[in-house]
């Protein structure tokens, strides 16, 4: 059983937050402010206290040795590898549009994996040890997960130690990837069902990743800071927001966390730094609804530019690798102008229900370039620039060796189990008996957000009788009339789908939930596998640093990441859930979802800080419906070239000559770009010709943002169909003689053979 939060448990608690708390310094650069940074020596209470197994070697490094301005040495690793799945005639997953599927890619998807473990105590990795998955995804996902941990078990005894315990799964939530991968079927539903393809590039990726990680495994230091990014996100349910106590709220700046935390990896050996793994909220919503261009978002922008930055940095290793990941993302928004109405008026929104006369689709947020017409690329680009600029902030004024936090005390516990939340019963704070529901998603669900409007009449903001058409009354009896009880359980919510209720053809969302929690010295990780809201989120991590910190002492830093691991929606707080916007609406277990997250991670948070004799209960599973998903995604049937021409052929070339700022356009005789995904290669590159050695180089590819890789079905019965590729000429770009390469893969008619073909343009020079 777990242990519970005893008067003894919280005398150890607060001791460790006592001992772990010697000075705490509070620093300012360029006006923003740098917070919970301690400089203290490694006297934390853990699990392997008072230990000493001598003077042990791990790659030349001894690892009983710590250097008094780097802290102490964990074992550490990156890595990171592709994960694009179908980039046409897949629906994207996040906006959750059937129509919404996708013609091309502006930007490769990837998987960034982060370990960090106990370098003396490698015996007990699997709970000493601990792998952090950042990936370009709308989430984390039982079946994904699952994938992951099979793939893990089947790459020999040399990966053993990962395993449920210190797996997380984390999406930075970007919502225009591709979907059909998802273990549950009401996301499946808009993607017309499972996607054997899309979801093996997550997986196989992911794992590949984590080898390189595992591979790269070094002795290092680990250091945390922090800075406010004021302009990269805003809250996007402000109504609800102030429905939670004003002496609450009165303890924030404001309505979202402004803060991005920063971990940098260092390499001991010879100071190199390997990564930075971050954590920050905003919503990966600024590629419009209207978007059918694969790409990371803006989260995929920010690591992107981190990376390139650090091709450029003597500090830098080689294969640097920037996570950016997601934290209490629910009700916030990169929209950050605010709610418009797009009717004509250019009004504000209405405040309490995000509807313009009545009306919820003509209601859009708007982000810094909103007036683009370019499907949200240009503020998704800008939003990712900002939290690049943030935390490169950071990594400048750590290489100078100021104002951060070295991470001292070298324990690495991790703890993970599954809970039923479809009825489980516990102690509120208040001191009331709680309990939680079947997940049920109510009629504000189906109206959408600022950021993608619903369709029909639903509208946000409705705790009581439901005003949409009586029809979906009847239709949301037909999948599953809700009880009684089930109705008085969920309260102020009137559901729309009993989701949680209903197991045929396999379970429609998930009751049983991962609770997950990591610890590497004075910094605690809540894996959230929802999308806990502004305030939600503050209350969770604060009721952590509570039981493991002295009152007015933050020896320890809570951070929160996800969703992760399985998708459960979002969770509001009990205010925000009895308002009853698009997130309360979401929010699966009823007004008690987060109080319930709390109460088992409280109960839980023990196990990271000292050892108990009883293992922790795993819980009861959760099913994988990986093998039995529907599907009615047709594949590629065959691949045709146009009468007399050739796949490859130039069906429109490039003009002779380009400035900076000007944009290149070719189009090919294509095929389906599903015959291969070109994982760890590119469907589109820009070449140079070399002055010195007379060879075309490959400048640009398909990873780079401004290279666009577009397909369009010229002729669906013919299996005709072409490429266009677009180049966004960067200022500053170097002068000289370019050309564009495309590198498909055609499908052979009866015989069902996948072939190679490449296409060239002309020459063209730039400047």
């Amino acid at each position: 059983m777990s242990p519970p939060i005893t008067p003894r448990s919280r005398i150890l608690l607060g001791l460790l937050g006592t001992l772990s708390m010697l000075s705490l310094t509070y620093l300012y650069i360029h006006d923003c402010h740098y917070v919970d940074l301690w400089n203290r020596p490694g006297w934390v209470l853990s699990s392997h206290n008072g230990e000493n197994n001598g003077s042990e070697m791990y790659g030349g490094v001894p690892t009983d040795v710590a250097d008094p301005t780097e802290g102490d040495l964990y074992l550490l690793g990156v890595g990171k590898a592709g994960i694009t799945g179908p980039v046409v005639e897949i629906n994207l997953m996040g906006y959750a549009d059937a129509d919404q599927v996708g013609s091309g890619l502006r930007q490769r998807l990837y998987s960034r994996a982060f370990i960090v473990g106990d370098l003396k105590h490698s015996e007990d990795a699997a709970v000493t040890r601990f792998i952090y998955l950042v990936l370009d995804t709308q989430s984390g996902d039982t079946a994904i997960r699952h994938g992951i941990l099979e793939g893990l078990r089947a790459m020999g005894p040399e990966y053993k130690m990962y395993g449920q315990s210190n797996v997380a799964v984390t999406g930075t939530h970007s919502h225009s990837g591709p979907g059909a991968w998802l273990n549950y079927l009401l996301p499946q539903i808009t993607s017309k069902g499972f996607d054997k393809q899309s979801y093996q590039a997550i997986v196989d990726g992911a794992l590949l990743s984590i080898k390189r990680a595992h591979q790269s495994l070094a002795p290092g230091y680990l250091g945390l800071g922090s800075i406010d990014i004021p302009d990269a996100n805003i809250n996007r349910s402000p109504y609800a927001y102030l429905a939670n106590p004003e002496e609450e709220r009165r303890k924030y700046k404001h309505d979202v966390d402004k803060e991005l935390t920063l971990l940098r990896f260092q390499r001991a050996e010879d100071g190199k730094n390997i990564g930075v793994l971050t954590w920050f909220p905003v919503h990966g919503t600024s590629m419009l609804g209207n978007n059918t261009l694969i790409s990371g978002d803006n989260k995929g922008v920010a690591a992107y530019l981190f990376e390139q930055s650090m091709k450029r940095d003597d500090s830098a290793a080689e294969n640097f690798v920037a996570g950016f990941s997601q934290s209490n993302v629910g009700d916030t928004s990169p929209n950050v102008l605010g709610a418009f109405c797009e009717d004509g008026s250019g009004e504000r929104c209405n405040f309490e229900d995000s509807t313009c006369g009545g009306k919820t689709q003509p209601c859009h947020g708007r982000g810094p370039f909103f007036w683009e017409k370019d499907q949200g690329a240009s503020s998704c680009y800008e939003i990712g620039r900002r939290q690049y600029a943030g935390a490169k902030a950071i990594y400048d004024s750590m290489k100078d060796g100021i104002d951060y936090l070295p991470l001292r005390d070298p324990s690495v516990m991790t703890l993970h189990t599954f809970k039923d939340f479809s009825n489980y019963t516990f102690p509120h704070r208040n001191g009331t008996i709680v309990t939680t529901c079947p997940a049920a998603l109510g009629y504000s669900f189906a109206a959408g957000t600022t950021d993608g409007p619903g369709a029909f009449d639903f509208k946000q903001n409705g705790s009581d009788t439901p005003n949409a058409n009586p029809v979906w009354a009847v239709a949301s009896g037909f999948l599953h009339e809700p009880s009684e009880e089930q109705r008085r359980c969920h309260g102020h919510k009137p559901i729309l789908l009993d989701v949680g209720e209903v197991k045929r053809p396999y379970a429609w969302t998930p009751n049983i939930v991962d609770i997950q929690l990591l610890r590497v010295g004075p910094l605690i990780i809540i894996v959230s596998p929802g999308e806990a809201t502004t305030m939600a989120g503050r209350r969770w991590k604060e009721a952590l640093a509570n039981d493991v910190n002295d009152p007015g002492l933050d020896g320890f830093k809570v951070v929160l990441g996800g969703p992760a691991n399985s998708y459960t929606h979002y969770i509001a707080t009990e205010e925000e859930y009895a308002v009853q916007r698009y997130e309360g609406a979401s929010t699966l277990y009823g007004p008690n979802t987060l109080e319930a997250y709390i109460n088992v991670t409280r109960e839980l948070l023990p196990f990271l800080i000292v050892q108990f004799e009883d293992d922790i209960p795993r819980g009861p599973s959760p099913p994988v419906n990986t093998n039995r998903s529907l599907s009615f995604i047709t594949g590629v049937v065959y691949d045709r070239a146009p009468l007399f021409k050739q796949f490859g052929d130039v069906v429109e070339d490039v003009q002779g000559s380009y400035q900076p700022g000007d944009t290149v356009h070719v189009r090919f005789v294509g095929a389906n770009p599903r015959n291969n995904l070109k994982l760890e290669s590119t469907y589109a590159a820009v070449e140079i010709l070399s002055s010195s050695s007379g060879v075309w180089e490959t400048v640009r590819d398909d990873a780079d943002w401004a290279l666009v890789f577009k397909w369009k079905r010229t002729n669906s019965v013919l299996g005709t169909s072409e490429v266009e590729i677009v180049w966004e000429i960067e200022r500053g770009v170097e002068e000289g003689m370019y050309r564009i390469r495309y590198f498909g893969h055609h499908k052979t008619p009866l015989s069902g053979e996948i072939n190679p073909f490449e296409g060239t343009s002309a020459g063209f020079s730039v400047g």
